[in-house]
Parts: structure tokens; sequence; C-alpha cells
């Protein structure tokens, strides 16, 4: 019983495809987030800019 049970364990941890996936996946969440920040940061910025135009004309 011992045997098979960590003959089951030796199996799972061979298998790394799933733990990759996990890995791109948070990966792409944090680029997600990065980007976010980013145009928001950006955009309200650039609405300001054209706030100061507008007024100036």
């Amino acid at each position: 019983m011992t045997s098979k049970i960590s003959q089951f364990f030796k199996e799972i941890w061979k298998h790394e495809e799933g733990a990759t996936a996990i890995e791109y996946g948070l990966i792409a969440a944090l680029i997600a987030v990065i980007i976010i920040a980013a145009v928001t940061l950006v955009g309200t910025d650039l609405s300001n800019m054209f706030n100061q135009v507008s007024g100036a004309l």
C-alpha cells in the first residue's frame, strides 16, 4: 500500500506542465496589472494636459 502511494506521488512530481501553466498565468496577470496601472496614470496625465490646453485657448 505504501509503495503504491509513494509511486503515485512520484508520478505527480514528474508532471510539471500544470505548474508551468500556473506560472505563465501569474506572469500574464502581473503584466496585465502593470499595463492597466500605466494606462491609468498616462490617461490621467493626458486628460490634465488636454484640459490645460483647452483652458489656454
